[in-house]
Order: structure tokens, then C-alpha cells, then sequence
């Protein structure tokens, strides 16, 4: 795969997730116990032999890099190749939103890469695939760009790029849709294209007023273009709203599915964070759950993600819910169907209830 540099886009539109990406990049937001969503991207390329990543760095990069940092625990922080980041402009003559401009004021160290292909991923979309195989499938079809894709179990609502394929993969028509029905094939975020066909798309999008690359470069280009789809038959999750992030991490409770994503042999890697084990004291009661090191668990937890360093109260009982980093829940308080950013503290004898397909959001540091 050193033919191939990868390129993660964070500059993706938090507006219906935007409690937790206020403050932070889409691609940066807590997953899963101890994960940021980028990891999923990033490690599927460093398992996939891809040692060169440029990581489009988003307006308010400062979580990313906190995160990334020289990109060590990716086995990125190398002498040659390894992780870059490429900043967004500081001024837009035209103040045009989207990734576009973005691509477009990074062109340069694109067409000067020593790698062929590009492969452009973002950080919204939970995976883990070898895209060795895909760079073979691209490779055999002779496409222009190979985008991988799944086939929705249920209807997905959000912005979905829906494909319509040959039985060979060959994409008949591409097409953004609000909802994708059960069934229907639906992009992943992940292109792979020579760079010169990247670069090609990139200027003639942005020199003629597009904003967004998937919208302006690619369907609107269709024509232009020989598209086969790649089909993956993993997990995927795609988390763009609310909604999406709180199925998501209730889905990953479900042994099947975290055995697909984190048990292959293509581990998902993350920024280390040494730290005690788990406490149980002696009144806990744990059930299908996910407890991060660090936790101190004196109440009952049922179904429910806890990251690093919360302290569970006695007598509380959380359920069905997401607590992120060094949260505090008092004695006595009840906690269900609700997410919790980080370094939320909740008072003694507190309750707190959110329903299953719109649960409570309380943001970061706030005390209740």
C-alpha cells in the first residue's frame, strides 16, 4: 500500500450533532468507552499497510491535535511519510463553507505526492475495513474512482449518497437522498481515486464556485467519470446527528458487533491513557455495560458506556446511557436514556431521564 496516501476530512458539518461538536470536530467526539471517532478511519488505513496520512485539519483543530498529537500510537510518528496535517486557510476570499476550500488551498502537497492513489475517507463513519482489498477491486474494475459502500439493514436518515450498481459494482447513478431506505446502497464516505483524477475534481469544483466535494466534484460529475462501488459487509455506522451517536454506542454493547469491529485482526487503535483498573466496590452492580479504566462504580449500571475516571455514586442506578470522561454521579441519583459530556457532575438525588430516540444531552462541565 505505499502506493496509496491517505486523507481523512474533518471538516464536516456538526450542525445536527452539535452538542457534542460545539466545541470539537465531528471526527473527534468520544466513542465507545476510551475511542474518538477518527480512530476507525485512521487505524483501518494503518492496518491496511497505508504509513502516509494527511488529516485535513477542521476550523478548530485543537481537539484533533490533542488527540493525533505526532500520531505515535498510530505508529505514524515516522522520519519519512507518516502523519501530516494540513490546516484550513485562515481567510476565504469568497467565504464559501465546505471541504472544498479546503482540498483546494492543499493542492499542492497532493500533486506532489510520491503516492498514485488517493484514498479520502472522514471522521463520522464507524468501521473497520481492509482497504487493501478495495485498492485490488479498484485496480481490477480499471475504475476512476472507487467508493466504498453497504447495504442499509434499516432506513437511515441524515445525508445519505445512495448508489444504484451493476452487478458487477458499476455505479448507474449516485445521488444524495435525506433518507436511505432498508436495502439501498449507500456510500461510506471513503473514495479512492488516482490523484490526479483527485486533484482534477478538486479545481474544476472549486474554480467554479462548489463548496462541497462529494456534491460538486463527484455527483454532479458523474458523467465524467468511470465509478465502481466497493461493497463492505461489516459493521458500519454512520453518526451525523444525535440519534445516530446514541445507536451507534448502544449497538456496540451488542457482543456481535463489538466482535466485528474490535475483535478481527485489524485492532482499532487510540491515544493511550495510563490509569488504574476498574473499581467494583463491594455495593455495584454492573450488566451489560462498558466500564473504562479508571471508573470508581459504587451504584448499579445496565446497559450504559462509562469512559475513563467517572465515579458512580451508591444507591445510583444509570441505565441506557453514555457517560463520558471524569463525570461525577452522586449517591442516589437515577440516570437513564442520557448522555453525558465530559466532566458533568450530578448532584445527590438527581434524576435524570431522557426517552430512547431523543435522549438528554447535558454538555461538558455543567452541574446539576
Amino acid at each position: 500500500m505505499n502506493s496509496v496516501m491517505g486523507l481523512i476530512n474533518l471538516q464536516e458539518d456538526g450542525g445536527m450533532i452539535r452538542e457534542l461538536a460545539e466545541r470539537r470536530a465531528v471526527g473527534s467526539i468520544p466513542f465507545a468507552g476510551r475511542y474518538r471517532l477518527i480512530d476507525f478511519a485512521l487505524s483501518s488505513m494503518v492496518n491496511s499497510g497505508i504509513n502516509k496520512v494527511g488529516v485535513m485539519l477542521p476550523d478548530e483543530p485543537r481537539s484533533v491535535l490533542d488527540h493525533l498529537r505526532s500520531g505515535k500510537d498510530w505508529d505514524l510518528a515516522r522520519r519519512h511519510d507518516g502523519l501530516f496535517y494540513l490546516p484550513a486557510p485562515h481567510e476565504d476570499t469568497m467565504r464559501r463553507g465546505g471541504d472544498l476550500k479546503n482540498f483546494y488551498h492543499n493542492l499542492d502537497f497532493i500533486e506532489h505526492a510520491s503516492s498514485r492513489y488517493i484514498l479520502l475517507t472522514n471522521g463520522s463513519f464507524v468501521y473497520n475495513v481492509d482497504f487493501e482489498k478495495a485498492l485490488r477491486f479498484h485496480q481490477n474494475t480499471g475504475a476512476d474512482i472507487t467508493l466504498v459502500s453497504h447495504t442499509t439493514a434499516e432506513e437511515n436518515a441524515g445525508n445519505n449518497i445512495v448508489l444504484e450498481t451493476a452487478e458487477t459494482g458499476l455505479v448507474r447513478d449516485i445521488s444524495e437522498k435525506p433518507v436511505a431506505a432498508p436495502g439501498m446502497k449507500v456510500s461510506m464516505g471513503v473514495c479512492l481515486m488516482d490523484r490526479h483524477v483527485f486533484a482534477d475534481a478538486v479545481r474544476y469544483a472549486y474554480e467554479r464556485g462548489g463548496r462541497d466535494f462529494m456534491l460538486d466534484g463527484i455527483i454532479r460529475r458523474a458523467a465524467d467519470y468511470t465509478m465502481f462501488a466497493y461493497e463492505h459487509d461489516g459493521y458500519m455506522a454512520h453518526v451525523d446527528s444525535m440519534s445516530t451517536y446514541y445507536r451507534a454506542n448502544m449497538e456496540i454493547l451488542d457482543p456481535a458487533v463489538w466482535e466485528s469491529l474490535f475483535m478481527s485482526e485489524r485492532p482499532v487503535y487510540t491515544k493511550i491513557k495510563d490509569g488504574v483498573p476498574v473499581q467494583y466496590k463491594d455495593t455495584a452492580k454492573v450488566s451489560n455495560s462498558l466500564i473504562a479504566n479508571g471508573c470508581v462504580v459504587r451504584g448499579e449500571v445496565e446497559h450504559s458506556i462509562l469512559f475513563r475516571g467517572v465515579k458512580v455514586g451508591r444507591d445510583v442506578k444509570i441505565k441506557n446511557s453514555i457517560i463520558m470522561q471524569k463525570c461525577d454521579i452522586g449517591d442516589g441519583a437515577l440516570v437513564e436514556n442520557v448522555i453525558c459530556d465530559k466532566n458533568v457532575v450530578i448532584t445527590p438525588e438527581k434524576w435524570l431521564k431522557g426517552a430512547r430516540e431523543y435522549p438528554l444531552v447535558i454538555k461538558k462541565n455543567i452541574t446539576i
